[in-house]
């Protein structure tokens, strides 16, 4: 079993660099340079067999940490967000207030 988490609606520039994250009806901007990295995904548990015909986005996945605000005078939240190459896919990991409060976990 993989791990339960939440889609999100990400836009990105021309680079592919999230600008802003729509969770939960609420479109939050990014207020910070993201951070971004690259996990191998478990895919042997999530897919019986990997086709043939899928490259190295279906074993890759970046992984964003991001830090967004509702408005210029909201909170700072940081979210961790994956996503998934080979789908386009982005799921939130977790949320966190700037006072370090786990907002949400859905992992």
């Amino acid at each position: 079993m993989g791990f339960l988490t939440e889609s999100v609606d990400v836009a990105c520039d021309a680079a592919g660099v999230p600008v802003s994250v729509r969770w939960r009806e609420r479109v939050y901007r990014v207020a910070q340079e993201p951070v971004r990295w690259y996990e191998r995904r478990a895919w042997w548990a999530e897919d019986a067999r990997l086709p043939r015909d899928r490259g190295i986005g279906a074993v890759d996945q970046q992984m964003w940490r991001v830090q967004v605000r509702l408005s210029a005078r909201s909170e700072l939240l940081t979210l961790e967000l994956v996503h998934t190459l080979d789908t386009g896919r982005w799921r939130l990991l977790a949320a966190t207030s700037s006072t370090g409060v786990q907002v949400e976990r859905c992992a």
